[in-house]
């Protein structure tokens, strides 16, 4: 069993932004309850390189996009998907990994962002009702990833978005070995995970947020299992 692990946390650190306050409070409990060092490191997006890259054992694209450098967290998510290394995207980095993934394995070179992007294929644009600051019910698909963290099927979650998958490619999305797999009451995508991986799951809520009453994120805690 490992005694230390290095995470990445690929997004530009701000204070004030709820769920940067509640990362390393769920990077402690983790650490508690693994009896494991967790090494994390802010990673600015602009400031990301294949060498940079290669010094961490996970990677977690957290919120706050946009992000300085669109490109610098796609590269991220891409190496961590190529390369079999843990990830875990909640929020932002849910909404990149679909941008990545359209990209990189669908060869959707123009699929974009529709907060920061006019042209190509916006495959993430705004929510038909905005989630920012509110909490909603996800139910998962038995026996997928967040399932079986949580250990059970639906759970209550916060927010703090207003971007999501673009409707008008979710069929597409939904022919990918890219597998969706929490939704919303009214069908909407919420999770996302990539069978055949070690571990590669993103979320649009903000799973972190458990950390700031104390309580382990479950998905935090399999992120960090998936290492041992």
């Amino acid at each position: 069993m490992k005694n230390s692990v290095r995470l990445a946390l690929v997004g530009d650190y701000h204070s004030a932004i709820t769920a940067h306050q509640a990362i390393p409070l769920a990077i402690d409990l983790a650490a508690q309850n693994f009896s494991i060092g967790i090494h994390a490191d802010w990673i600015a997006t602009d400031t990301i390189t294949p060498e940079i890259l290669k010094n961490y054992d996970a990677f977690w694209c957290v919120p706050g996009s946009p992000y300085r450098s669109t490109e610098g967290a796609l590269s991220a998510i891409r190496f961590a998907r190529e390369n079999r290394k843990p990830f875990l995207g909640t929020c932002g980095g849910f909404q990149h990994a679909i941008i990545e993934y359209a990209r990189n394995v669908m060869d959707w070179q123009d699929a974009g962002h529709g907060e920061t992007d006019t042209e190509g294929r916006l495959v993430i644009s705004a929510l038909s009702c905005e989630m920012v600051e509110v909490k909603s019910e996800i139910t998962f698909v038995p026996g997928s990833i967040p399932a079986r963290a949580y250990g059970k099927l639906e759970v209550e979650e916060g927010y703090h978005c207003r971007y999501g998958i673009n409707t008008e490619f979710q069929a597409a999305l939904d022919a990918q070995p890219l597998k969706m797999v929490g939704h919303d009451a009214t069908g909407e995508v919420r999770a996302i995970e990539l069978p055949g991986h070690p571990f590669f799951v993103a979320t649009l809520f903000q799973p972190e947020r458990a950390a700031l009453k104390g309580q382990l994120p479950p998905l935090v805690a399999a992120l960090i299992k998936s290492l041992l």
